[in-house]
């Protein structure tokens, strides 16, 4: 029973982490990073530290520290979370085909 608890819980943080990235924009996209496809990957431990893995729309980004200080902060300021760990990589390289269909819609990009 504390085993489906805890998942649960897990869950539910893993939801709440996608909610905040939703309140974090890209710079130069009017597009949410996650709907833009730049969230690669989500983990979270047995003790709620957060790993997140992500990329940028282009590795020149001249805000990406920026970018990079607010995906932790709004992680950091999700209830339960414990810490964050933002993780930078360019490979697999984004393009479009991560973006989601809203996002697609979004930016007129949807045919």
């Amino acid at each position: 029973m504390f085993e489906k608890l805890k998942k649960r819980r897990k869950m539910n943080l893993e939801r709440d982490i996608v909610m905040a990235l939703r309140q974090v924009y890209d710079p130069e996209i009017p597009v949410n990073i996650y709907d833009l496809g730049l969230i690669y990957e989500i983990k979270v431990s047995e003790e709620l530290d957060v790993d997140i893995t992500m990329t940028l729309t282009a590795p020149n980004c001249p805000m990406a520290d920026s970018l990079l200080m607010q995906v932790k902060e709004a992680i950091e300021m999700t209830p339960g979370v414990r810490n964050a760990n933002i993780h930078l990589t360019f490979e697999p390289a984004w393009d479009k085909s991560r973006m989601s269909e809203e996002a697609l819609y979004e930016l007129g990009l949807d045919e």
